[in-house]
C-alpha cells in the first residue's frame, strides 16, 4: 500500500501538484488519469523518488519515504518494478539478457540462478521462443511483455507503469492490461499506472485518481465513474460517443 498526504510540488514558483492526498491499495490496479499537463507524470516521479516533493508525506506501507536514509531508499528501490512508456529495452541485449539485467545489477545470484529466474517470468508473461531474440526482432506487444517480465523479475512489492499501452493497437492493449492485472493479483503487488487510455480505465481501473490542474479532482472505481456527477471527470472519460453509450447502457441496467 502507498499512502500520499497533502503532497505539493512546484517548479520555478509554478504549482504542479497541490495538496494531493490518496491511497493506492495492495493487490489492486490503481490508475492515475488526467489531461496532458495535469501532473500525472510529476506525481509518479515524486512517488518513485525521482523528484523531491516540496511538502507532504509519502508512505510505503508504514515506512515514511521522507524519513528514510540512503540505505533504506536503496532497499526500497529494489522492491520497485518499473514499466516505461517506450519499454526502454537495451537494443543490444537479447530478451533473456534484458530481463536478467536488474539481477545482474542488484543481486549476487549466479548466472544459472539469474537465467532460471528470467525463464520463470518469461513463461509467466507468455513469451514463447523469444529468449535469444533482440528487441528489434519482436513485436511491440512482445516488447511490452519483456518490459513487464523485467519489472517483476525481482519480485517487487510495488509496480509502476507509465503509459504501458502507448503505441499498441486496441487488442494488444487489452492483453497487456489483463496481464498487468493478473500479475498484480497473483503476487499481491501495489500497482500504480499512469495512463490516458480510457479502455484501461474501464477494463482494470479498480482505483482511479483523476488529476486536474495539479489537484485531485476525483477518485473512485471504474464502476463508480458511471455515476459520477463530477463534470470534469465525466467530460474527460466520456469524450467519445462510444463511452457515452456504454455509460447510458450501464446506468439503465443498474
Amino acid at each position: 500500500m502507498i499512502t500520499i498526504e497533502k503532497l505539493c510540488k512546484s517548479f520555478e514558483g509554478v504549482d504542479v501538484l497541490a495538496d494531493i492526498s490518496t491511497q493506492f491499495d495492495q493487490g489492486k490496479t490503481n490508475l492515475i488519469i488526467g489531461q496532458s499537463g495535469s501532473g500525472k507524470t510529476v506525481l509518479l516521479k515524486c512517488i518513485l523518488g525521482l523528484f523531491e516533493k516540496d511538502s507532504g508525506k509519502i508512505y510505503f506501507g508504514d515506512q515514511s519515504l521522507q524519513n528514510m536514509d540512503e540505505k533504506e531508499r536503496s532497499i526500497l528501490r529494489q522492491e520497485m518494478g518499473m514499466v516505461f512508456q517506450g519499454s526502454a529495452l537495451f537494443d543490444s541485449m537479447t530478451v533473456e539478457e534484458n530481463i536478467m539485467f536488474p539481477m545482474r545489477m542488484l543481486t549476487q545470484k549466479s548466472f544459472e540462478e539469474m537465467r532460471s529466474r528470467a525463464n520463470e517470468v518469461i513463461q509467466r508473461v507468455n513469451l514463447i521462443n523469444a529468449n535469444k531474440k533482440l528487441p528489434s526482432e519482436i513485436s511491440g506487444g512482445m516488447q511490452k511483455r519483456v518490459a513487464i517480465a523485467r519489472a517483476i523479475v525481482m519480485n517487487p512489492k510495488y509496480l509502476f507503469c507509465d503509459e504501458p499501452n502507448s503505441g499498441l493497437d486496441p487488442k494488444t492493449s487489452t492483453l497487456i492490461d489483463n496481464l498487468i492485472q493478473e500479475i498484480t493479483k497473483e503476487f499481491q503487488i501495489t500497482t500504480v499506472i499512469n495512463t490516458h487510455d480510457m479502455n484501461s480505465v474501464m477494463e482494470i481501473g479498480e482505483k482511479v485518481v483523476f488529476l486536474e490542474n495539479g489537484r485531485k479532482g476525483w477518485e473512485g472505481s471504474n464502476k463508480e465513474v458511471f455515476y459520477t456527477e463530477n463534470e470534469s471527470v465525466a467530460n474527460f472519460i466520456y469524450s467519445s460517443n462510444l463511452f457515452k453509450k456504454v455509460r447510458e447502457v450501464y446506468q439503465k441496467k443498474n
